[in-house]
């Protein structure tokens, strides 16, 4: 990694840390010229991951993810509908991974009430609580640590429990697609996590509103090329149709009854 992107890292690092940080201080700890740290904080102020502020730098919008409950109440009616296009493209009695976020707690209660014999492997406590009411169900969650803020079970030991399974489907959300195709995330555990169901389930479903189109995050998942099928409330716009075509990826268009 070259070294501007690792003090780029450490930069943002000490200001999640620290909630704000001096230039002075950031070029001691990093032991370079305040100059030097004035122009990386520039240049990460232009990609939203920073704020210049008195003399220093706070978190840009690109950092503060908003809180679960309000992400949760935000467009429910759309991921409601999402998540139940998503439910008539799982056939009963199939094995699927289900990770963590508001929109795939919609696709667990929408599972409950159409899909019979399923085998579900998650690492949200949430969608763990929703479908072990089922007695035909089968209910693994993984081992890890527990995030009070949504109910998601991240880390090393997360990661290593999902290798030992090889599922029918992953069914996976994101924070943002950025305009390249790029998948976008706001917790680099959590992104581990999503990249190894991802590469242990032979089809992969993207479930996303259409507010995470152009929604910027720090920590990249994947393409959005490396899905099977992407499932949204809103087609997105024409670049992003057309890369979707070019990588074979099916665009799903949820009825919002409108």
């Amino acid at each position: 990694m070259p070294p501007r992107i690792q003090r780029h890292e450490k930069i943002i690092a000490l200001v999640r840390e620290h909630s704000f940080m001096p230039i002075e201080q950031l070029a001691r700890e990093l032991d370079v010229t305040p100059q030097t740290i004035r122009r990386d904080i520039n240049q990460l102020c232009e990609e939203n991951l920073l704020r210049r502020y008195h003399g220093g730098a706070t978190l840009g919008d690109s950092l503060e993810n908003e809180d679960f409950n309000t992400q949760k109440a935000k467009l429910q009616s759309e991921k409601a509908h999402i998540a139940d296009l998503i439910a008539e493209h799982i056939p009963d009695n199939a094995s699927l991974f289900l990770s963590i976020g508001s929109t795939i707690e919609a696709v667990a209660m929408a599972l409950v009430k159409k899909r019979k014999g399923l085998c579900i492997i998650t690492n949200n406590i949430h969608v763990a609580a929703i479908v072990s009411g089922r007695s035909d169900y089968t209910v693994i969650i993984t081992s890890g640590v527990v995030r009070p803020i949504d109910g998601g079970v991240t880390g090393v030991a997360t990661v290593d429990f999902i290798n030992q399974f090889k599922t029918d489907y992953a069914v996976l959300s994101a924070s943002g697609v950025d305009a390249d195709s790029s998948l976008l995330d706001f917790d680099y555990k959590e992104v581990s996590v999503m990249q190894a169901m991802m590469e242990n389930a032979r089809m992969r479903y993207l479930g996303v509103d259409h507010s995470k189109f152009g929604r910027n995050a720090l920590v990249r998942m994947g393409s959005i090329g490396e899905f099977d099928a992407v499932f949204t409330d809103r087609e997105p716009d024409e670049a992003m149709c057309k890369r979707l075509e070019e990588a074979g990826v099916k665009c799903l268009i949820a009825d919002n009854g409108k």
